[in-house]
C-alpha cells in the first residue's frame, strides 16, 4: 500500500535537520556524558504553583471534553493580555486555544492556504517551518535574510518572491538567530503583504524573551490586523513545554473557522491544562520576567566569553534564548563543526545548516543549562574552533 503525496512530501525527500540531535541523544543513552545544548526546553520545570492548579482541576472533575475553542475564561486572558501589549482590540472571539504552537502554525496555514499556494518563509527558519507549509498542502517557498544583512529579511527580496504567493511565515524574535525585526523591517513586511495581498503568520512564541530594543507585533501596525495570524504559546513564556497550550489570534472569521478546523482535528486542549494555563497568564508579566531571567544572565556570561578570543562571533543577540555562532574561521561548514565538536568535546549543539541555507557557517547554541556549566561548555567550544582554525591557516 502507498502512502499519500502529502505525508511522503512533509520532509520533500531531505532532511528535517535534526541529525545531531539524534546523534547526542543516543549517545546519552549510551550512557556517554554529553552537554546538550541543541533544543529550547528550559533547565527549570514547570512552577510548582501551576502544576498545583492543574492537579487541582484535574482532581475537579476537569478531565473530560473541554470547550473546543479554548475556555471563555482562557481566550478572555489571552485576549487581554493581546491588547494591552499591542494596543489592538482583541476580544474572545479573535482567539482559538491550539494544542502547542506548533499545531496553531499548522492550522493557520490550513485555513489561508489551498494546495499548491506559494507560502513564504523566512530563512534561517525554525526547523519544521517548511514541512509544516507543506503538511497543510502549500508550497514553501524560502526567503533569505542573510548574514551580511544581520540575518533581516530585505524588501526587495520579499517583492520578488511574493508574486503569486498567499502567505508569508515570520518569527520575531528569531528562533534560531536571536534577531529581533525592528519598526522599520516589519514596515516593510506589512507593505508587501498589502501590496501582494499576502497574508501574515507572526509567530511570536519568544515575545517574553527580549534583551534589547522592544518587540513589536505586526498585528498592531495600520492595516494589519485585518490579515495578521498570531502564533503564542506557553511554552516558552511560562516553561510550559510538556503541556501543549497555545493559540492563535486573529480576524473574527478566520478564528470562527480555525474552530471548525479544531473540531475536525484535536477537538480542543484538555480543560485541567487550559485552567493551569490561565492561572499561569494572571501571574502576570513579572512572572514571566521571572522565567526569562536566566536566559538573559547567559547572554551575559556569552557575551564575556566570546569577547576573549576572535574565532568565533556571535550574531548580535537581542532576543530569544540562543546564540548564533558564525564559526567560518575555522574553515568547517556549520555540520562539520557540530559533528566534529560532538565527538570530540561531547557538546551537543544545532549546525547552522538544520535552520536553512542563510545560517551555513553557523551554529545555533541554546542557552538551557546552569550558568556554570553553560559558561563551561561555551569556553570548551571556543578553544575547539581555535584548534581547527589554526589547523585551516
Amino acid at each position: 500500500m502507498d502512502r499519500s503525496s502529502r505525508i511522503k512530501g512533509v520532509l520533500a525527500g531531505g532532511s528535517d535537520g535534526w541529525e545531531v540531535f539524534h546523534k547526542s541523544r543516543a549517545m546519552i543513552a549510551a550512557g556517554v556524558p554529553v552537554t546538550e545544548l541543541t533544543i529550547g526546553e528550559h533547565d527549570i520545570r514547570t512552577a510548582a504553583p501551576i502544576l498545583q492548579e492543574m492537579h487541582r482541576s484535574a482532581l475537579g472533575g476537569h478531565t473530560g471534553y473541554a470547550a473546543v475553542p479554548g475556555t471563555d475564561a482562557l481566550r478572555d486572558r489571552i485576549a487581554k493580555r493581546a491588547e494591552e501589549r499591542t494596543g489592538v482590540p482583541t476580544m474572545r472571539d479573535n482567539v482559538v486555544v491550539t494544542p502547542g504552537g506548533q499545531a496553531g502554525l499548522f492550522a493557520a496555514f490550513m485555513a489561508v492556504c489551498d494546495p499548491g499556494d506559494a507560502a513564504l518563509y523566512i530563512d534561517p527558519y525554525y526547523a519544521t517551518y517548511p514541512g509544516t507549509l507543506r503538511a497543510a498542502g502549500a508550497r514553501a517557498v524560502a526567503v533569505e535574510a542573510r548574514a551580511d544583512h544581520g540575518f533581516l529579511p530585505r524588501r526587495a527580496d520579499l517583492t520578488a518572491a511574493a508574486e503569486g504567493a498567499k502567505a508569508l511565515l515570520i518569527n520575531t524574535p528569531n528562533n534560531p538567530t536571536g534577531v529581533i525585526y525592528g519598526r522599520e523591517t516589519l514596515e516593510e513586511i506589512a507593505q508587501v503583504c498589502h501590496d501582494h495581498d499576502l497574508w501574515l503568520v507572526s509567530d511570536e512564541v519568544y515575545d517574553t524573551q527580549i534583551w534589547e530594543g522592544a518587540h513589536l507585533s505586526p498585528r498592531a501596525l495600520p492595516g494589519m490586523e485585518e490579515r495578521t495570524l498570531v502564533i503564542g504559546s506557553m511554552s516558552k513564556s511560562h516553561a510550559m513545554t510538556g503541556s501543549r497550550c497555545g493559540w492563535i489570534i486573529g480576524p473574527e472569521d478566520i478564528i470562527a473557522d480555525l474552530i471548525d478546523l479544531a473540531t475536525h482535528t484535536n477537538y480542543g486542549v484538555p480543560g485541567f491544562i487550559q485552567e493551569a494555563s490561565d492561572y499561569a497568564l494572571a501571574q502576570g508579566a513579572a512572572f514571566e520576567e521571572e522565567i526569562s531571567a536566566p536566559f538573559a544572565r547567559r547572554r551575559a556570561l556569552a557575551q564575556r566569553v566570546l569577547s576573549t578570543q576572535n574565532v568565533v562571533r556571535s550574531v548580535p543577540s537581542q532576543g530569544a534564548m540562543y546564540l548564533m555562532l558564525d564559526i567560518r574561521a575555522t574553515g568547517l561548514s556549520g555540520s562539520e563543526f557540530a559533528d566534529a565538536l560532538l565527538e570530540d568535546q561531547h557538546i551537543a549543539v544545532m549546525p547552522g545548516e538544520s535552520f536553512g541555507a542563510a545560517a551555513a557557517g553557523h551554529v545555533r547554541v541554546a542557552m538551557t543549562i546552569e550558568n556554570s556549566a553553560f559558561e563551561a561548555a561555551l569556553r570548551d567550544l571556543c578553544r575547539f574552533a581555535e584548534g581547527r582554525a589554526s589547523r585551516a591557516a
